[in-house]
């Protein structure tokens, strides 16, 4: 049964393609300076371990505010908020091409994940309240074109675009990036003022709204799994690089096309998804992907050349975003009356298991290497998915 809150209205393409633009820069941001480190050092006078610090400050900012822009997008709409954001950090990107100091640019690299943090969790919960449940999986597995090819491509784009014409040209090219989507958006909200308001209005102070989302059995259930989901996927995926080059002596060039591996897989599940989920629904989709997650693991784990594992990764690229992008839909249906909220909640548990797994995992790379480390996904995200597919079963509608 379909739930009742989202409204009868035509798919809105557009703006969902704009979002998507928006999505692209905010992921492009997050590993964008990678790449830039050993100028950045140079530049400030700095090791390369110093100069890290400007990655770390926009990723805690990214991973933390997220929970203040929730709340805001359900009070004040999301698609507003979400502009206002890109415009933000466009303006923190300019200041950031401008920095003078390695503590300016640390400062400005925070308030960027400040800003950008609203984009793709305020998305989402947008194409939640805009498009009927029937079509939403399809709806944000095309809006993910722009996340996937950002997290695919931001490092490469500043590795390349630094090379070429230094480490400040990169955040010009994102900043024009964010106003191209921000200034589109307004011309959106303009044509289609519907667009711009929620559909139900969010009460209660951000708290109260928070707290309202987890007292939701079913909202539990899918923060748990996406929080266990990012850990133990991302505690194993993080350390493919070091496997590449431990067991195969690949160099780093070259363990560069191991994210751009992962990401292939998720744009070919994008490109296929709407036939996907006509195919398997929401159940299949996890128990494919879960499958496909063991598979891709254990791959890794043995495989007997560089080649064999570059497939795999493919492979868990496609697995990941099949079971994720089913979280993501189940993640808009938590709280209909406060998705913002809903969706902060989402990406903040994502954003916590992602940063538990790694710790967790580095002393057992550290001491027998990254195999048993790919064994442990391969067991643990199947039995996952499979239990949320079951949970999925016995739900008697998308809504609670």
């Amino acid at each position: 049964m379909s739930p009742s809150a989202a409204p009868p209205r035509p798919t809105p393409t557009l703006a969902i393609a704009l979002l998507s633009v928006a999505a692209f820069a905010s992921a492009a941001n997050m590993r964008v300076t990678d790449p830039l480190l050993v100028q950045l050092a140079a530049e400030f006078g700095t090791t390369v371990g110093g100069a890290s610090i400007v990655a770390t400050a926009f990723l805690f900012a990214n991973g933390v505010f997220v929970l203040v822009h929730g709340p805001f997008g359900d009070r004040y709409g999301k698609m507003p908020v979400v502009t206002i954001a890109c415009i933000g950090a466009a303006i923190c990107c300019v200041l950031s091409a401008l920095a003078a100091s390695l503590g300016m640019l640390t400062l400005v690299r925070f308030l960027t994940g400040v800003a950008s943090s609203a984009i793709i969790p305020l998305a989402i919960a947008w194409v939640g309240d805009n498009v009927s449940y029937e079509r939403r999986q399809a709806m944000l597995a095309r809006f993910l074109t722009g996340q996937t090819l950002g997290l695919m491509t931001g490092a490469a784009l500043g590795g390349a675009i630094g090379d070429w014409l230094g480490w400040r040209s990169v955040f010009w090219v994102l900043a024009a990036i964010y106003v191209v989507a921000g200034v589109a958006l307004i011309a959106v909200m303009r044509a289609r003022p519907d667009l711009t308001r929620p559909s139900e209005r969010a009460e209660g102070s951000m708290v109260g709204q928070m707290l309202r989302v987890l007292r939701r059995p079913w909202a539990l259930t899918v923060i748990l799994v996406v929080a266990l989901e990012g850990g133990v996927f991302w505690g194993a995926f993080t350390f493919v690089g070091a496997d590449l080059h431990q067991r195969f002596g690949l160099g780093f060039a070259a363990i560069g096309l191991a994210v751009a591996a992962f990401g292939a897989g998720g744009f070919l599940y994008v490109m296929v998804a709407h036939h996907l989920v006509r195919l398997l629904g929401e159940r299949g989709l996890c128990l494919w992907g879960g499958t496909g997650l063991g598979l891709a693991f254990a791959g890794m784990a043995l495989a007997p050349s560089a080649e064999v594992e570059f497939a795999a990764i493919v492979l868990s690229g496609v697995s990941f975003y099949m079971f994720h992008n089913t979280l993501q839909t189940h993640g808009t249906q938590m709280a209909p009356e406060a998705r913002g909220a809903g969706m902060a909640l989402f990406a903040l548990c994502l954003f916590l298991g992602q940063a538990a797994g790694v710790p967790i995992a580095a002393p057992i790379v550290d001491r027998w290497g990254a195999p048993p480390v790919f064994w442990a996904a391969a067991v643990v995200l199947p039995l996952l998915a499979f239990w949320f597919a079951h949970a999925i079963r016995r739900r008697v509608s998308p809504q609670q």
